[in-house]
């Protein structure tokens, strides 16, 4: 697989994060790959985050769980965004939260 193809791969779900990170790992090294990658997981890394705390919510107040639940929206339309980099083969950064998964995750070298 190409650079593009393993970025976008990189954004539909976990598993295609792992198989993007491994193909990376074994020699496919790229900056494009390694951009989105530190992208896709950011993303992956803020929905957990997101969702865990949308769960305490609704076990102490159900009301405003449902509220939250609609910031999972948002999130979705920001890894669309991600997508449309990688399919751009554009190294520029998610809206609002790319900028700072830019230096992070420094196992993605």
């Amino acid at each position: 697989m190409n650079q593009k193809n393993l970025s976008l791969i990189s954004y539909c779900t976990i598993i295609g994060w792992v198989i993007s990170f491994s193909n990376y790992s074994k020699g496919k090294k790229s900056d494009l790959l390694q951009y989105h990658l530190k992208q896709s997981f950011g993303i992956f890394v803020i929905v957990l985050a997101w969702s865990i705390g949308i769960y305490i919510l609704e076990i102490l107040i159900p009301g405003y769980a449902l509220l939250l639940s609609c910031g999972l929206l948002m999130l979705f339309i920001l890894l669309v965004m991600g997508m449309i980099n990688a399919a751009n083969e554009a190294i520029r950064p998610i809206p609002l939260i790319g900028k700072f998964f830019e230096n992070k995750f420094t196992f993605i070298q």
